[in-house]
C-alpha cells in the first residue's frame, strides 16, 4: 500500500499543467463584470498541483473578435485524467475480461490500454473526472472569495459550490463533440428502424444514468408488446364478457412481476458491463444549497455547515405536510368540477342526440386531462421549492423527499378520478372513456411540451446565432467560439426525474384499470416509440451535453414501479369481483364473495412475492464475478495485513 501510494504522489509530481496538445472538455462562464482579482485566484486555483490544493488541469480563456469573454475551456493532460480515474474510481475491463477498479500502477493489465491511446477512457469519463476534480477544489485558509467580501469561506469549503451559490459562476457544462454526436443521432434516431438502440454508445457519450433510462425505456416498451397484442383482441370481440378479462386481468398481474424482476438483471447485465455495477459509492458531500451555523462534522471532522435536524422535521411537518394536504385537497375538489362538467355533457347528449353532442361528451375529459397536466407541472415547482427550504444536508435525501412528493401528489391527480368512477360510481362505460381520454392526451401533452416545443425554440435560436456569426467566421477558433456561444444558450437536462415519472404513470395506466381498457398498452406502445425518438433528439439536439453521472440501477423508480404493480393487484380483483358475471355467482351472501375476492387477491400478491423471491436479481454467472472480485480483495487485503505486521 505505502509503494502503491509513494508511486502515485511521485506520478502526481511529474505532472506539468502545460500540454501543447489542448483539448477543451467543460466550459465555464463566468458572470459578466467579474472582478479580475477573483478569476486569477479562481484560475491559479484550477491550474494549481494537487500537492498546493489545486485541480492540477488545464484552462484557457475563449477568445473571440470581441476579446476575451469570461468563458474558460478546461481540459486535462492524459496522465492527469488516467490519475483522476483512479481517484473516482473508474472500472475498466482488464485483459482477462473481468472487470477491475482502475489503479494507474496496474494500468498495462487493462484491455486496449496503451501509453499513447488517448480514447482508453472515453470523453463522458474525461468530463466527469475534471467535473470530480473542479467540485473538490477547496478553500484552505481564505475567509471570502477575494473581490467578493460577502461570499464567505472556511477550511473545506467547496470553492465551485460558493461561487455558484453566489452568483459569480453562471454555470459549468461539458462540450459536445460534433463528430461523435452525429455518428450517435445517425445511428440513434437518423433513421427510423426496427431495432435495438446503441446503448453502448449512448453510455459512452453521455454516462450510464442517461443510458440506463434509454435502456429502460426500450425495454418496457418490448415488455408492453404481450400485453398489447392479448388487449387488441380482448377489445374487439370481448368487450363486455367479464369471464374472459379474468384470465386477462391475471396475465396482467403476473406480466408486471416478470418485467420488473428481468429488468432486475438486464440492469445488472448492463451495469457490470460498464463497470458501474463495482464501483463503490462515494461519500457524499453537503449539497450546494444546504446552510447553516458553522460547526464540526462528526464523521469527517471537517468545519462545514450544520443545521439542526429539529428544525427540518419541523419544516416538514408544519409546513410541508400541510402544504401538500392541501394540494391533495385542491385536487379532488378539481376532480368533482370534473364529474360536473361530465354530467353537464351528458344531459346535453340526452337532449340533442347528435353528431356535435356525442363529441361534446369527451370534452370534459380532454379538459380535465389538460388541467392534470398543468397542475402537476405547477406543483413540481412548489414541491421543489419546499423541499429546498427543508434543508437537507444531501443531495439524496433532498430527492427522495422530492420524489415522494411528486409521487403522492402525481398519483391521486392522475388516478383519484379513475378509482372514483370505477368504486363509487361503478360506471365501468365512463371509466373506459375517462381512462382512454386521459392516457392519449397526457402522452400528447408531454411530447409537445418535452420535445417538440424546446426543439422548435432551439432550432429557432441556431438559426438566429449562426446568421449572426457566419459573417464573422474566419478561422477555425472562431468555430469553437461559435459552438461555446451556441451550447451555453441551449436549455439545461435537469435528469431523467421526469422521464421516469412519465413512465411511471403510464404504468399505473396500464396496470391498474387493465381489466377494463386493454388498449391502454397499445397505445403506451405507440407513444413509446415515437418517445424513444423525440428523447434522443431532445438529448442531441435542444439541451445542453449532461455532465456523465455513474450508476448502477434506476434507483428509487424500481420501488416506485413495484408498489404502482402491488396495487394493481388489488385494484383488478375488486374491479373483477364488481362484474355482474361474478356477482351472479355469489346471490345469497355478498359476504361470501368480498371473503373470496380478498382470498383471491391475498394469493395472487403471495404469488408476486413468491416469483419476485425465485427470479435472482443478477444472473449467475455475474454473481460468480462479484464473488470472486470479492474473494480476490479479501486476499489483497490479507496479504497487505501480513506485510504490515511483518515490517514492524
Amino acid at each position: 500500500m505505502a509503494e502503491k501510494t509513494k508511486e502515485m504522489m511521485e506520478s502526481w509530481s511529474f505532472l506539468d499543467t502545460v500540454e501543447s496538445n489542448f483539448r477543451p472538455l467543460v466550459v465555464i462562464e463566468l458572470a459578466k463584470g467579474t472582478k479580475e482579482e477573483t478569476i486569477e485566484w479562481f484560475t491559479n486555483r484550477i491550474v494549481d498541483k494537487k500537492a498546493n490544493g489545486g485541480a492540477q488541469l488545464l484552462i484557457k480563456p475563449l477568445v473571440t473578435e470581441n476579446g476575451v469573454e469570461n468563458i474558460y475551456l478546461v481540459g486535462a493532460s492524459h496522465l492527469r485524467l488516467l490519475l483522476g480515474a483512479e481517484a473516482v474510481g473508474l472500472v475498466k475491463e482488464c485483459t482477462d475480461n473481468s472487470m477491475r477498479t482502475f489503479t494507474y500502477s496496474s494500468r498495462k493489465t487493462f484491455k486496449h490500454f496503451a501509453d499513447d491511446n488517448h480514447n482508453f477512457l472515453t470523453m463522458a469519463e474525461c468530463q466527469y473526472i475534471i467535473k470530480h476534480e473542479l467540485e473538490n477544489l477547496r478553500a484552505k485558509n481564505e475567509k471570502m472569495i477575494p473581490g467578493y467580501p460577502q461570499a464567505k469561506l472556511y477550511p473545506g469549503k467547496s470553492i465551485v459550490r460558493r461561487l455558484l451559490t453566489s452568483g459569480v459562476l453562471v454555470q459549468i457544462f461539458p462540450l459536445h463533440d460534433r463528430e461523435e454526436l452525429k455518428k450517435l443521432s445517425h445511428s440513434w434516431y437518423g433513421r427510423v428502424k426496427v431495432g435495438y438502440q446503441p446503448l453502448d454508445d449512448i453510455r459512452c457519450y453521455f454516462g450510464e444514468t442517461i443510458a440506463l433510462y434509454f435502456g429502460f425505456l426500450e425495454y418496457f416498451t418490448f415488455a408492453l408488446i404481450p400485453m398489447a397484442v392479448i388487449g387488441i383482441p380482448y377489445y374487439m370481440f370481448a368487450w363486455e364478457d367479464y369471464d374472459k378479462y379474468v384470465m386477462f386481468a391475471t396475465f396482467n398481474l403476473l406480466w408486471s412481476t416478470v418485467i420488473l424482476e428481468v429488468w432486475k438483471r438486464i440492469c445488472a447485465i448492463l451495469t457490470y458491463r460498464w463497470g458501474t455495477l463495482l464501483m463503490k459509492r462515494q461519500f457524499e458531500e453537503p449539497r450546494p444549497g444546504f446552510h447553516g451555523v458553522l460547526g464540526i462534522n462528526p464523521v469527517t471532522g471537517r468545519e462545514e455547515p450544520v443545521y439542526s435536524s429539529i428544525k427540518r422535521q419541523l419544516r416538514i411537518y408544519l409546513v410541508s405536510l400541510p402544504f401538500v394536504c392541501l394540494c391533495l385537497y385542491f385536487s379532488l375538489y378539481v376532480m368533482m368540477i370534473y364529474f360536473d362538467l361530465e354530467q353537464w355533457a351528458l344531459d346535453y347528449h340526452k337532449e340533442n342526440e347528435s353528431n356535435f353532442s356525442n363529441l361534446m361528451l369527451f370534452v370534459p375529459s380532454i379538459i380535465y386531462a389538460i388541467v392534470i397536466e398543468i397542475m402537476n407541472r405547477i406543483y413540481r415547482y412548489a414541491a421543489e421549492f419546499l423541499t429546498s427550504w427543508e434543508n437537507h444536508r444531501l443531495e439524496s435525501s433532498y430527492q427522495n423527499h422530492l420524489i415522494l412528493k411528486v409521487l403522492v401528489f402525481n398519483f391521486l391527480n392522475c388516478f383519484a378520478s379513475l378509482f372514483y368512477i370505477a368504486f363509487v360510481l361503478f360506471d365501468m362505460k365512463l371509466l373506459r372513456q375517462s381512462l382512454a381520454t386521459l392516457l392519449i392526451t397526457s402522452q400528447i401533452l408531454n411530447q409537445f411540451a418535452e420535445s417538440l416545443l424546446p426543439y422548435w425554440l432551439q432550432k429557432r435560436y441556431n438559426r438566429k446565432m449562426k446568421k449572426r456569426m457566419c459573417s464573422k467566421k474566419t478561422d477555425a477558433d472562431l468555430s469553437l467560439a461559435e459552438q461555446v456561444n451556441m451550447e451555453k444558450e441551449m436549455g439545461t437536462y435537469l435528469g431523467t426525474f421526469d422521464d421516469y415519472l412519465e413512465l411511471f404513470l403510464q404504468f399505473g395506466y396500464v396496470s391498474l384499470f387493465s381489466c377494463v381498457y386493454p388498449l391502454a398498452a397499445v397505445f403506451a406502445v405507440l407513444n413509446n416509440i415515437t418517445e424513444i425518438y423525440s428523447d434522443a433528439l431532445k438529448m442531441c439536439r435542444v439541451y445542453k451535453r449532461p455532465f456523465a453521472e455513474p450508476t448502477a440501477n434506476i434507483g428509487v423508480w424500481q420501488l416506485a414501479f413495484e408498489t404502482m404493480s402491488v396495487i394493481s393487484v388489488v385494484t383488478n380483483c375488486v374491479l373483477i369481483g364488481m362484474s355482474p358475471e361474478v356477482d351472479a355467482l355469489f346471490p345469497d351472501s355478498k359476504m361470501d364473495l368480498v371473503l373470496t375476492v380478498a382470498f383471491v387477491e391475498h394469493l395472487l400478491l403471495a404469488i408476486k412475492f413468491i416469483m419476485a423471491f425465485v427470479i435472482p436479481d443478477k444472473p449467475r454467472d455475474i454473481q460468480m464475478k462479484l464473488a470472486k472480485l470479492e474473494f480476490e480483495s479479501l486476499e489483497a487485503l490479507k496479504q497487505q495485513c501480513q506485510e504490515g505486521s511483518g515490517s514492524m
